[in-house]
Protein backbone atom coordinates (compact mmCIF):
# COMPACT_ATOMS: atom_id res chain seq x y z
CA UNK A 1 0.00 0.00 0.00
CA UNK A 2 1.02 3.46 -0.91
CA UNK A 3 1.98 5.33 2.50
CA UNK A 4 2.09 8.88 0.36
CA UNK A 5 0.99 9.50 -3.66
CA UNK A 6 1.81 12.80 -4.87
CA UNK A 7 0.19 13.25 -8.57
CA UNK A 8 1.13 16.08 -11.44
CA UNK A 9 2.14 18.17 -8.73
CA UNK A 10 3.39 21.54 -9.99
CA UNK A 11 4.52 24.87 -8.47
CA UNK A 12 5.38 28.25 -9.72
CA UNK A 13 7.32 31.14 -7.72
CA UNK A 14 7.27 34.38 -9.30
CA UNK A 15 6.76 33.00 -12.63
CA UNK A 16 9.39 30.35 -12.35
CA UNK A 17 8.55 27.06 -12.72
CA UNK A 18 9.98 24.96 -9.73
CA UNK A 19 8.21 21.78 -10.54
CA UNK A 20 6.14 20.23 -13.76
CA UNK A 21 4.16 17.73 -12.70
CA UNK A 22 5.84 15.36 -10.83
CA UNK A 23 4.70 12.61 -9.51
CA UNK A 24 6.10 10.61 -6.64
CA UNK A 25 5.00 7.70 -4.38
CA UNK A 26 5.87 6.37 -1.15
CA UNK A 27 5.31 2.77 0.41
CA UNK A 28 5.00 1.03 3.75
CA UNK A 29 8.65 -0.38 4.59
CA UNK A 30 10.64 1.38 2.27
CA UNK A 31 13.35 4.06 1.95
CA UNK A 32 12.21 6.15 -1.11
CA UNK A 33 15.22 7.94 -2.04
CA UNK A 34 15.22 11.52 -3.88
CA UNK A 35 17.83 13.03 -5.60
CA UNK A 36 18.91 15.62 -8.20
CA UNK A 37 20.87 18.80 -8.83
CA UNK A 38 20.33 22.19 -6.11
CA UNK A 39 17.19 23.69 -7.58
CA UNK A 40 16.02 20.89 -9.32
CA UNK A 41 13.07 21.05 -6.95
CA UNK A 42 13.67 18.72 -4.50
CA UNK A 43 13.07 20.95 -1.66
CA UNK A 44 9.62 22.57 -3.04
CA UNK A 45 8.30 19.11 -3.25
CA UNK A 46 9.43 18.16 0.83
CA UNK A 47 7.54 21.23 1.54
CA UNK A 48 4.15 20.78 -0.31
CA UNK A 49 4.70 17.02 1.40
CA UNK A 50 4.78 18.41 4.69
CA UNK A 51 2.15 20.93 4.45
CA UNK A 52 4.11 23.91 3.87
CA UNK A 53 3.65 25.10 0.70
CA UNK A 54 0.51 24.41 -1.38
CA UNK A 55 0.79 23.42 -5.20
CA UNK A 56 -1.02 24.83 -8.24
CA UNK A 57 -1.92 21.36 -8.81
CA UNK A 58 -1.96 18.29 -8.38
CA UNK A 59 -2.84 15.97 -5.70
CA UNK A 60 -1.53 14.43 -2.62
CA UNK A 61 -2.67 11.59 -1.19
CA UNK A 62 -1.98 9.84 2.52
CA UNK A 63 -2.95 6.28 3.11
CA UNK A 64 -4.96 6.50 0.49
CA UNK A 65 -6.94 9.76 1.10
CA UNK A 66 -7.13 12.35 -1.43
CA UNK A 67 -5.73 15.44 0.87
CA UNK A 68 -8.18 18.65 0.73
CA UNK A 69 -6.70 21.08 2.67
CA UNK A 70 -2.84 20.78 3.88
CA UNK A 71 -0.67 22.62 6.11
CA UNK A 72 1.86 21.75 9.06
CA UNK A 73 -0.33 21.06 11.62
CA UNK A 74 -2.63 18.84 9.71
CA UNK A 75 0.36 17.21 8.01
CA UNK A 76 1.45 16.11 11.79
CA UNK A 77 -1.54 15.15 12.32
CA UNK A 78 -1.08 12.41 9.47
CA UNK A 79 1.75 11.11 10.58
CA UNK A 80 3.85 12.98 8.64
CA UNK A 81 7.50 14.11 10.37
CA UNK A 82 10.70 15.67 9.06
CA UNK A 83 14.22 15.78 9.90
CA UNK A 84 16.40 18.17 7.89
CA UNK A 85 20.03 19.27 7.99
CA UNK A 86 19.48 22.45 10.36
CA UNK A 87 17.54 21.22 13.45
CA UNK A 88 15.05 24.13 14.65
CA UNK A 89 15.42 23.04 18.58
CA UNK A 90 14.93 25.79 21.29
CA UNK A 91 18.30 26.33 22.76
CA UNK A 92 17.29 27.61 26.24
CA UNK A 93 14.65 24.40 26.89
CA UNK A 94 16.26 21.16 28.03
CA UNK A 95 15.97 18.38 25.20
CA UNK A 96 12.97 17.10 27.39
CA UNK A 97 10.92 20.61 27.33
CA UNK A 98 11.81 20.55 23.62
CA UNK A 99 10.49 17.07 22.69
CA UNK A 100 7.31 17.52 24.94
CA UNK A 101 6.56 20.80 23.28
CA UNK A 102 6.22 18.80 19.66
CA UNK A 103 4.50 15.62 21.48
CA UNK A 104 2.23 16.76 24.05
CA UNK A 105 -0.86 18.63 23.73
CA UNK A 106 -3.26 20.53 26.47
CA UNK A 107 -3.33 24.25 27.54
CA UNK A 108 -1.35 26.26 29.59
CA UNK A 109 -2.95 25.71 32.73
CA UNK A 110 -2.35 22.01 32.57
CA UNK A 111 -0.07 20.03 35.58
CA UNK A 112 3.06 18.66 33.74
CA UNK A 113 4.51 15.40 35.71
CA UNK A 114 8.07 15.99 35.04
CA UNK A 115 9.31 12.67 36.00
CA UNK A 116 6.63 11.67 33.18
CA UNK A 117 8.29 13.78 30.56
CA UNK A 118 11.61 12.60 31.49
CA UNK A 119 11.42 9.39 31.36
CA UNK A 120 9.42 9.48 28.13
CA UNK A 121 12.11 11.87 26.60
CA UNK A 122 15.08 9.42 27.50
CA UNK A 123 13.11 6.57 26.35
CA UNK A 124 12.65 8.08 22.57
CA UNK A 125 16.73 9.12 22.67
CA UNK A 126 17.15 5.60 23.22
CA UNK A 127 15.46 4.29 20.61
CA UNK A 128 16.74 7.35 18.34
CA UNK A 129 19.85 5.52 19.46
CA UNK A 130 21.83 8.30 21.23
CA UNK A 131 22.75 8.66 24.83
CA UNK A 132 21.65 12.60 25.75
CA UNK A 133 20.60 13.42 28.97
CA UNK A 134 17.06 14.59 28.39
CA UNK A 135 18.11 17.22 31.04
CA UNK A 136 20.65 19.10 28.66
CA UNK A 137 20.21 22.82 27.48
CA UNK A 138 19.37 22.37 23.75
CA UNK A 139 21.83 25.01 22.93
CA UNK A 140 24.51 22.97 24.48
CA UNK A 141 24.35 19.98 22.20
CA UNK A 142 26.54 19.23 18.70
CA UNK A 143 24.52 19.68 15.47
CA UNK A 144 24.70 15.51 15.35
CA UNK A 145 22.81 15.53 18.65
CA UNK A 146 20.23 17.59 17.78
CA UNK A 147 19.87 16.04 14.70
CA UNK A 148 18.84 12.87 17.16
CA UNK A 149 16.74 15.04 19.16
CA UNK A 150 14.62 15.60 15.87
CA UNK A 151 14.71 12.15 15.19
CA UNK A 152 13.32 11.08 18.54
CA UNK A 153 10.62 14.11 18.42
CA UNK A 154 9.71 11.91 15.12
CA UNK A 155 9.57 8.61 16.66
CA UNK A 156 7.17 10.00 19.48
CA UNK A 157 5.11 11.03 17.30
CA UNK A 158 4.19 8.17 15.90
CA UNK A 159 5.25 9.37 11.97
CA UNK A 160 4.36 6.63 9.35
CA UNK A 161 6.12 8.80 6.53
CA UNK A 162 9.69 10.55 7.77
CA UNK A 163 11.77 12.87 5.50
CA UNK A 164 15.59 13.04 5.97
CA UNK A 165 16.82 15.93 3.94
CA UNK A 166 20.82 15.87 3.46
CA UNK A 167 21.01 14.44 7.57
CA UNK A 168 24.58 13.31 7.35
CA UNK A 169 26.00 16.58 6.38
CA UNK A 170 27.49 17.17 9.76
CA UNK A 171 27.97 13.49 11.05
CA UNK A 172 31.03 11.50 11.77
CA UNK A 173 31.08 7.66 10.15
CA UNK A 174 30.25 6.52 13.47
CA UNK A 175 27.09 8.83 14.09
CA UNK A 176 26.07 8.20 10.10
CA UNK A 177 26.46 4.48 10.54
CA UNK A 178 23.74 4.75 13.58
CA UNK A 179 21.76 7.20 12.17
CA UNK A 180 21.65 4.24 9.19
CA UNK A 181 20.77 1.66 11.98
CA UNK A 182 17.81 4.02 13.17
CA UNK A 183 16.28 4.14 9.56
CA UNK A 184 16.57 0.42 9.18
CA UNK A 185 14.83 -0.35 12.30
CA UNK A 186 12.01 2.47 11.48
CA UNK A 187 11.84 0.69 7.51
CA UNK A 188 11.29 -2.51 9.23
CA UNK A 189 8.41 -0.91 11.75
CA UNK A 190 6.50 -0.51 8.23
CA UNK A 191 7.80 3.22 8.63
CA UNK A 192 7.58 4.87 5.11
CA UNK A 193 11.41 7.10 4.77
CA UNK A 194 12.16 9.73 1.50
CA UNK A 195 15.93 9.99 2.11
CA UNK A 196 17.41 12.99 0.43
CA UNK A 197 21.37 13.13 0.08
CA UNK A 198 23.83 14.32 -1.94
CA UNK A 199 26.31 11.43 -1.47
CA UNK A 200 25.16 8.83 -3.78
CA UNK A 201 27.16 6.23 -1.76
CA UNK A 202 24.43 6.50 0.86
CA UNK A 203 21.41 6.32 -1.93
CA UNK A 204 23.06 3.42 -2.66
CA UNK A 205 23.73 1.72 0.91
CA UNK A 206 20.16 2.61 2.33
CA UNK A 207 17.60 2.95 -0.53
CA UNK A 208 15.27 0.74 -2.42
CA UNK A 209 13.85 2.82 -5.02
CA UNK A 210 15.03 5.88 -6.28
CA UNK A 211 13.63 9.25 -7.99
CA UNK A 212 15.26 11.82 -9.95
CA UNK A 213 14.45 14.86 -10.29
CA UNK A 214 16.14 17.68 -12.85
CA UNK A 215 14.56 20.92 -13.38
CA UNK A 216 12.16 20.59 -11.90
CA UNK A 217 10.40 17.15 -13.78
CA UNK A 218 11.31 13.93 -12.67
CA UNK A 219 13.51 11.94 -14.83
CA UNK A 220 12.21 8.77 -13.59
CA UNK A 221 11.98 6.52 -10.48
CA UNK A 222 14.05 3.17 -10.61
CA UNK A 223 14.80 0.09 -7.86
CA UNK A 224 17.73 1.06 -6.75
CA UNK A 225 19.72 -2.35 -7.62
CA UNK A 226 18.99 -1.13 -10.74
CA UNK A 227 20.86 1.76 -11.60
CA UNK A 228 24.52 2.39 -11.02
CA UNK A 229 26.31 5.71 -9.73
CA UNK A 230 27.12 6.82 -13.24
CA UNK A 231 23.36 6.45 -14.24
CA UNK A 232 22.37 9.00 -11.23
CA UNK A 233 24.79 11.39 -12.25
CA UNK A 234 23.74 11.31 -16.11
CA UNK A 235 19.98 11.70 -15.36
CA UNK A 236 20.81 14.19 -12.49
CA UNK A 237 22.75 16.67 -14.29
CA UNK A 238 21.24 15.46 -18.13
CA UNK A 239 24.94 15.16 -19.70
CA UNK A 240 27.68 12.59 -19.36
CA UNK A 241 30.12 13.59 -16.95
CA UNK A 242 33.33 11.93 -18.02
CA UNK A 243 35.41 13.54 -15.26
CA UNK A 244 34.19 14.14 -11.47
CA UNK A 245 38.02 14.86 -10.81
CA UNK A 246 39.05 16.69 -14.30
CA UNK A 247 42.83 17.13 -13.19
CA UNK A 248 45.44 18.31 -15.14
CA UNK A 249 49.38 18.32 -14.12
CA UNK A 250 50.00 22.20 -14.02
CA UNK A 251 54.04 23.45 -13.18
CA UNK A 252 55.32 23.18 -9.99
CA UNK A 253 57.34 25.67 -8.73
CA UNK A 254 58.70 27.69 -6.10
CA UNK A 255 57.89 26.85 -2.24
CA UNK A 256 54.99 29.11 -1.61
CA UNK A 257 54.65 28.09 1.92
CA UNK A 258 56.44 25.43 4.50
CA UNK A 259 56.11 24.81 8.33
CA UNK A 260 58.94 23.25 10.53
CA UNK A 261 58.00 21.40 13.51
CA UNK A 262 54.55 23.50 14.16
CA UNK A 263 52.92 23.10 17.27
CA UNK A 264 49.51 24.17 18.48
CA UNK A 265 48.91 22.83 22.01
CA UNK A 266 45.25 25.03 21.80
CA UNK A 267 44.42 22.90 18.64
CA UNK A 268 46.34 19.78 19.29
CA UNK A 269 48.53 20.17 16.02
CA UNK A 270 51.90 19.26 17.09
CA UNK A 271 54.99 18.63 15.21
CA UNK A 272 53.72 19.33 11.85
CA UNK A 273 56.32 19.74 8.97
CA UNK A 274 54.96 20.31 5.64
CA UNK A 275 55.66 22.70 2.27
CA UNK A 276 53.59 23.54 -0.53
CA UNK A 277 54.89 24.95 -3.70
CA UNK A 278 53.28 27.35 -6.39
CA UNK A 279 50.55 25.32 -8.94
CA UNK A 280 50.75 22.27 -6.40
CA UNK A 281 47.30 20.99 -4.98
CA UNK A 282 48.45 19.38 -1.51
CA UNK A 283 45.62 16.95 -0.32
CA UNK A 284 45.12 16.78 3.17
CA UNK A 285 43.63 13.69 4.46
CA UNK A 286 42.39 11.71 7.56
CA UNK A 287 40.08 10.24 10.10
CA UNK A 288 37.59 12.36 11.98
CA UNK A 289 39.31 14.13 15.03
CA UNK A 290 43.05 13.50 12.98
CA UNK A 291 43.69 17.49 13.04
CA UNK A 292 43.00 18.46 9.47
CA UNK A 293 40.89 21.58 9.90
CA UNK A 294 43.31 22.02 12.73
CA UNK A 295 46.25 22.69 11.01
CA UNK A 296 44.18 24.91 8.90
CA UNK A 297 42.73 27.15 12.07
CA UNK A 298 46.81 27.28 13.08
CA UNK A 299 48.23 28.38 9.70
CA UNK A 300 45.53 30.82 8.92
CA UNK A 301 46.00 32.39 12.43
CA UNK A 302 42.54 31.02 14.32
CA UNK A 303 44.46 29.48 16.70
CA UNK A 304 47.95 30.64 16.29
CA UNK A 305 51.02 28.26 17.07
CA UNK A 306 52.86 28.44 19.97
CA UNK A 307 55.86 26.01 18.53
CA UNK A 308 57.97 25.64 15.35
CA UNK A 309 57.54 27.85 12.43
CA UNK A 310 55.67 28.93 9.38
CA UNK A 311 57.71 29.85 6.46
CA UNK A 312 55.93 32.06 3.32
CA UNK A 313 57.97 32.86 0.49
CA UNK A 314 61.07 31.72 2.59
CA UNK A 315 60.82 34.11 4.64
CA UNK A 316 59.95 33.30 8.69
CA UNK A 317 56.31 34.73 9.18
CA UNK A 318 54.08 35.34 12.51
CA UNK A 319 50.50 34.27 12.33
CA UNK A 320 48.92 35.37 15.26
CA UNK A 321 45.67 36.53 14.01
CA UNK A 322 43.43 36.14 10.51
CA UNK A 323 44.63 39.39 9.77
CA UNK A 324 48.32 38.86 9.37
CA UNK A 325 47.43 35.87 7.81
CA UNK A 326 45.66 37.79 4.59
CA UNK A 327 48.89 40.67 5.00
CA UNK A 328 50.76 37.07 3.63
CA UNK A 329 47.92 36.67 0.92
CA UNK A 330 47.08 33.26 2.37
CA UNK A 331 43.32 32.79 2.16
CA UNK A 332 41.12 30.29 3.89
CA UNK A 333 37.59 28.54 3.33
CA UNK A 334 36.36 27.25 6.55
CA UNK A 335 34.39 23.66 6.08
CA UNK A 336 31.08 25.04 7.45
CA UNK A 337 30.58 27.74 4.76
CA UNK A 338 26.65 28.39 6.81
CA UNK A 339 29.11 29.83 10.42
CA UNK A 340 32.00 30.95 9.01
CA UNK A 341 32.39 31.17 5.38
CA UNK A 342 29.55 33.25 4.44
CA UNK A 343 27.58 35.92 6.24
CA UNK A 344 23.81 34.87 5.40
CA UNK A 345 22.30 37.72 5.66
CA UNK A 346 24.44 39.84 3.64
CA UNK A 347 24.02 40.42 0.09
CA UNK A 348 26.43 38.58 -2.85
CA UNK A 349 28.58 42.35 -2.86
CA UNK A 350 29.40 42.41 0.43
CA UNK A 351 30.35 38.90 1.05
CA UNK A 352 32.82 38.54 -1.69
CA UNK A 353 34.52 42.09 -0.62
CA UNK A 354 34.60 41.11 3.29
CA UNK A 355 38.29 40.67 3.14
CA UNK A 356 39.31 42.89 1.28
CA UNK A 357 38.01 46.28 1.83
CA UNK A 358 40.57 48.55 1.57
CA UNK A 359 39.95 48.01 -2.42
CA UNK A 360 36.62 48.57 -1.97
CA UNK A 361 37.02 51.16 0.59
CA UNK A 362 37.63 55.39 0.86
CA UNK A 363 38.21 57.48 3.94
CA UNK A 364 36.47 54.65 5.61
CA UNK A 365 33.59 54.04 3.78
CA UNK A 366 32.21 51.64 1.23
CA UNK A 367 32.31 52.87 -2.55
CA UNK A 368 29.34 51.03 -3.93
CA UNK A 369 30.97 50.92 -7.43
CA UNK A 370 33.84 49.48 -6.69
CA UNK A 371 31.76 46.62 -4.53
CA UNK A 372 29.38 46.13 -7.44
CA UNK A 373 32.97 46.00 -9.79
CA UNK A 374 34.42 43.33 -7.50
CA UNK A 375 31.53 41.33 -7.28
CA UNK A 376 30.39 41.28 -10.57
CA UNK A 377 33.72 40.14 -12.14
CA UNK A 378 34.00 36.50 -9.35
CA UNK A 379 30.59 35.97 -10.34
CA UNK A 380 30.79 35.67 -13.73
CA UNK A 381 34.14 34.00 -13.59
CA UNK A 382 32.88 31.44 -10.82
CA UNK A 383 29.42 31.39 -12.99
CA UNK A 384 27.40 32.14 -9.54
CA UNK A 385 24.22 31.58 -9.89
CA UNK A 386 22.09 34.53 -8.82
CA UNK A 387 19.72 37.15 -10.14
CA UNK A 388 21.66 40.01 -8.72
CA UNK A 389 24.95 40.56 -6.94
CA UNK A 390 22.43 42.40 -4.55
CA UNK A 391 20.96 39.03 -3.37
CA UNK A 392 21.12 37.68 0.16
CA UNK A 393 23.84 34.84 0.60
CA UNK A 394 21.50 32.76 2.72
CA UNK A 395 18.74 32.86 -0.95
CA UNK A 396 21.59 30.53 -2.70
CA UNK A 397 21.71 26.94 -3.36
CA UNK A 398 25.09 25.29 -1.42
CA UNK A 399 27.20 25.16 -4.33
CA UNK A 400 26.38 28.85 -4.90
CA UNK A 401 27.41 29.60 -1.60
CA UNK A 402 30.91 27.80 -1.85
CA UNK A 403 31.80 29.80 -4.95
CA UNK A 404 30.53 32.95 -2.66
CA UNK A 405 32.89 32.17 -0.04
CA UNK A 406 35.72 31.37 -2.42
CA UNK A 407 35.21 34.37 -4.18
CA UNK A 408 35.93 36.18 -1.12
CA UNK A 409 39.67 34.73 -1.03
CA UNK A 410 40.38 35.06 -4.40
CA UNK A 411 39.40 38.93 -4.51
CA UNK A 412 42.49 39.16 -1.91
CA UNK A 413 44.82 37.65 -4.93
CA UNK A 414 46.39 34.90 -2.58
CA UNK A 415 49.17 33.27 -3.09
CA UNK A 416 48.15 30.36 -1.02
CA UNK A 417 44.55 28.74 -0.82
CA UNK A 418 43.53 26.62 2.33
CA UNK A 419 40.28 24.97 1.16
CA UNK A 420 38.55 22.86 3.91
CA UNK A 421 36.12 20.44 2.24
CA UNK A 422 35.45 22.67 -0.47
CA UNK A 423 32.24 20.41 -2.12
CA UNK A 424 30.55 18.88 1.03
CA UNK A 425 27.15 19.41 0.44
CA UNK A 426 27.59 20.36 -3.08
CA UNK A 427 25.12 18.55 -5.75
CA UNK A 428 27.39 16.43 -8.00
CA UNK A 429 26.66 18.67 -11.14
CA UNK A 430 28.33 21.64 -9.19
CA UNK A 431 31.91 19.69 -7.90
CA UNK A 432 33.21 19.32 -11.26
CA UNK A 433 32.96 22.91 -11.72
CA UNK A 434 34.76 23.64 -8.58
CA UNK A 435 37.43 21.35 -9.08
CA UNK A 436 37.94 22.62 -12.09
CA UNK A 437 38.43 26.34 -11.14
CA UNK A 438 40.87 24.41 -8.67
CA UNK A 439 43.08 22.95 -11.65
CA UNK A 440 42.64 26.74 -13.51
CA UNK A 441 43.85 28.43 -10.30
CA UNK A 442 46.71 25.87 -9.83
CA UNK A 443 47.77 26.50 -13.51
CA UNK A 444 48.14 30.16 -12.65
CA UNK A 445 50.35 29.46 -9.90
CA UNK A 446 48.32 29.31 -6.99
CA UNK A 447 49.55 26.76 -3.83
CA UNK A 448 46.53 25.08 -3.01
CA UNK A 449 46.18 22.92 -0.07
CA UNK A 450 42.53 20.94 0.15
CA UNK A 451 41.33 19.00 3.19
CA UNK A 452 38.94 16.31 2.64
CA UNK A 453 37.12 13.58 3.68
CA UNK A 454 35.72 11.83 0.66
CA UNK A 455 38.81 9.36 -0.96
CA UNK A 456 37.84 9.69 -4.40
CA UNK A 457 38.31 14.01 -4.32
CA UNK A 458 41.64 13.65 -2.17
CA UNK A 459 42.79 10.99 -4.95
CA UNK A 460 41.43 12.45 -8.05
CA UNK A 461 42.66 16.00 -6.91
CA UNK A 462 45.68 16.06 -5.23
CA UNK A 463 49.23 16.41 -6.52
CA UNK A 464 50.63 14.77 -3.28
CA UNK A 465 48.56 13.93 -0.14
CA UNK A 466 49.74 14.15 3.29
CA UNK A 467 47.72 12.15 5.94
CA UNK A 468 46.73 12.95 9.33
CA UNK A 469 46.73 10.83 12.35
CA UNK A 470 46.65 12.60 15.74
CA UNK A 471 47.27 16.09 15.26
CA UNK A 472 50.38 15.56 12.94
CA UNK A 473 51.55 13.98 9.73
CA UNK A 474 51.27 10.30 9.54
CA UNK A 475 52.39 9.96 6.28
CA UNK A 476 53.18 11.69 2.65
CA UNK A 477 52.09 10.29 -0.38
CA UNK A 478 52.96 10.68 -3.70
CA UNK A 479 50.13 10.96 -6.41
CA UNK A 480 51.41 7.65 -8.58
CA UNK A 481 51.57 5.52 -5.13
CA UNK A 482 48.00 6.98 -3.68
CA UNK A 483 44.82 4.50 -3.06
CA UNK A 484 42.24 4.21 -0.34
CA UNK A 485 44.23 1.33 0.65
CA UNK A 486 47.10 3.51 1.74
CA UNK A 487 45.32 6.37 2.67
CA UNK A 488 43.53 4.39 5.06
CA UNK A 489 46.94 1.99 6.25
CA UNK A 490 48.62 5.56 7.59
CA UNK A 491 45.40 7.02 9.28
CA UNK A 492 44.89 3.82 11.30
CA UNK A 493 48.70 4.05 12.09
CA UNK A 494 49.63 1.18 9.86
CA UNK A 495 52.47 1.41 7.67
CA UNK A 496 51.55 2.42 4.41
Amino acid sequence: MNLLEASGIAKSYSGVRALKGVSFDLQAGEVHALVGENGAGKSTLIKIITGVVTPDSGTLSVAGEVVAQHDPATARSRGIAAVYQQPALFPDLTVAENIAFALESGGLWRTVNWKSRTRRAAELLERAGAAISPDRLAGSLSMPEQQIVEIAKAIGSGARILIFDEPTASLTDREVERLFRVIRDLRAQSAGIIYISHRLEEISALADRVTILRDGESVGTHAMAAVTRDDLIRMMVGREISAIFPKRDAPIGEVALETQALTCRTAGIRDVTLQLRAGEILGIAGLVGSGRTQLAETLFGVTPADGGEIRVRGEVVEIKSPADAICHRIGYVPEDRRRHGVVLDLPIAANVSLANLPVVCERGLVQRGREEALARGYVERLRIKAASIDDEAASLSGGNQQKVALARWLAIEPAVLILDEPTQGVDVGAKPEIHSFMVELAERGLAIIMISSELEEILGMSDRILVMRGGTIAGELPRSRATQQTILSLALGQAA
